[in-house]
């Protein structure tokens, strides 16, 4: 079975796409693969590559002659990608899922140990050249729920255990278990509960119907005032206006936002201004591993392709 592999336009946090396809043919020698460079090239390459992969595709391309078989998204979200489109053309798809669990988990106990220790006091107090004490805590005894518990959520919860902590996971499939102390469905009675016992609480899950909003009033209400909310999902997940009415009146202590809703987050924008709150700009998933990764995988799928003879039961796929 031959394979060859169109690298669409992309630019992702200082990464080009020729740098994804020099990888992929480290990992592909045997195979062709062609990177686009203006929109003309990329029209031209889905109409003739077997694969390809990219952040995104444009359905108006589906409606045109192709020999296209699998695309290989690289981010761990698709809800943004035309998938009914690709479904009815017969189109495999894979994710990058996994890709960003380490730098992910990374900055997930950054955050958490931000909070921990008491790091935006000093760095405030730092700048006022001011020194005198504050209160920290430990991070040891203290109960983390993680919700959701796919590639990044798993890694989130592995690099706690040397913490001393008590974890909680909560997923879709319980009976799937997992790396956690304990684990619950996503349910609201289960949710509550552990987010009344949390003193820390994740946001891992992907952004679907079911988890837009997830995050309300009433569930920051169940939080403990000592809590910590960190998303690392999507803004959407949690209610921006709850969510500052929570941190604005001591409702919870603090949160660590990589995505919020709106983003990017106007200039004018409470937030900015809250001690309580670390933000970043939607760059958790950072890595300069992130084109390595992501070529793993696509390099382990054309060769189980090869093996078939066909795009079935591939890794990460969900088409």
């Amino acid at each position: 079975m031959t394979v060859d592999i169109a690298v669409l336009r992309q630019q992702l946090q200082g990464l080009d796409a020729e740098s994804y396809a020099d990888v992929l043919s480290e990992r592909l020698p045997d195979t062709e693969i062609e990177v686009a460079r203006t929109p003309t090239e990329n029209e031209k390459l889905l109409a003739s590559a077997q694969i390809a992969t990219g952040p995104d595709i444009d359905e108006t391309a589906l409606e045109e002659p192709s020999n296209l078989e699998l695309f290989a998204c690289i981010y761990s979200g698709t809800e943004h990608l035309p998938l009914d489109a690709l479904a009815d053309r017969g189109i495999a798809v894979t994710n990058g899922s996994g890709v960003h669990g380490p730098n992910i988990a990374e900055y997930v106990l950054g955050g958490i140990l931000a909070f921990a220790r008491g790091f935006p006091t000093a760095w405030r107090r730092k700048e006022r050249r001011e020194w005198r004490a504050f209160e920290t805590r430990e991070l040891k005894g203290s109960t983390v729920t993680v919700v959701g518990m796919g590639a990044i959520g798993q890694a989130v919860l592995e690099r706690l255990e040397p913490f001393g902590v008590h974890t909680i996971g909560l997923r879709n499939t319980p009976d799937k278990g997992g790396p956690a102390d304990e684990i619950g469905a996503l349910d609201e009675r289960s949710r509550y509960d552990a987010f009344a016992r949390s003193d820390y609480v994740v946001i891992a899950t992907p952004f679907t119907e079911t988890t837009a909003g997830l995050i309300d009033a009433d569930a920051l209400s169940t939080m403990p005032p000592n809590a910590v909310v960190v998303n690392i999902a999507r803004g959407k997940i949690i209610k921006t206006d709850p969510l500052v009415h929570s941190l604005q009146r001591n409702g919870i202590r603090g949160a660590v936002l990589d995505v919020t809703d709106p983003e990017p987050l106007p200039r004018d924008h409470v937030l900015w201004d809250m001690d309580n709150v670390i933000l970043t700009p939607h760059n958790a998933g950072f890595t300069p591993n992130y084109w390595e990764r992501r070529a793993d995988i696509l390099a382990e799928n054309v060769e189980q392709a090869r093996d078939n003879g066909g795009f079935e039961d591939l890794h990460n796929q969900i088409l």
